[in-house]
């Protein structure tokens, strides 16, 4: 199994797209790269202690790629917004491809530049490709959010301008 840890905004948006595809084995909502040892949710949103929100994705790369993965994740977020996501602002809410070895990192960093080529957006993608330094897995209420509240989640998806930016740039992929 491999493992992939992204930042996008709200962890809980970040969960559902990829629980629809195979060899997802799990994707568990956390916090990533700060310089405290397991923070808490109200300690990650002071935007004191490095965390971004985050997932750690564990997949089957023979069933599913690093780049399948990638490119499944640039479909949840705005990845040209480097101080946070939508009306989520701060240092926890900012986006980042959280890279385990050289591997990863060659192919998130040929994966912003094909799709800067593309010209999707109108900016260029400024999400950081970054070294994983830690995760810590959020409290068990973050879980698989979208199955536990799904209404506030459909709403937040709504109200936050994440589901119309999604549906902008790639129809109604993972919206």
């Amino acid at each position: 199994m491999a493992v992939a840890t992204l930042a996008g905004g709200c962890f809980w948006c970040l969960v559902k797209p990829f629980h629809q595809y195979d060899g997802v084995e799990s994707v568990i909502s956390g916090y990533s790269g700060g310089h405290i040892e397991n923070p808490i949710y109200k300690e990650v949103c002071t935007n004191t202690t490095g965390h971004r929100e985050a997932v750690q994705i564990t997949f089957d790369e023979q069933v599913i790629s690093y780049k399948e993965v990638l490119e499944v994740f640039f479909k949840t977020f705005d990845p040209t917004d480097a101080s946070g996501q939508f009306y989520d602002r701060g240092e926890s809410y900012e986006p980042a491809i959280f890279y385990h070895d050289s591997k990863q990192q060659e192919t998130a960093q040929a994966l912003i530049h094909e799709l800067d080529d593309k010209h999707i957006f109108s900016s260029s993608i400024v999400t950081p490709v970054i070294p994983y330094k830690n995760f810590y897995p959020a409290e068990d209420y973050h879980q698989d959010y979208y199955q536990k509240d799904p209404g506030h989640y459909q709403n937040y998806q709504e109200r936050s301008g994440r589901k119309a930016f999604i549906q902008q740039h790639w129809g109604n992929s993972n919206a």
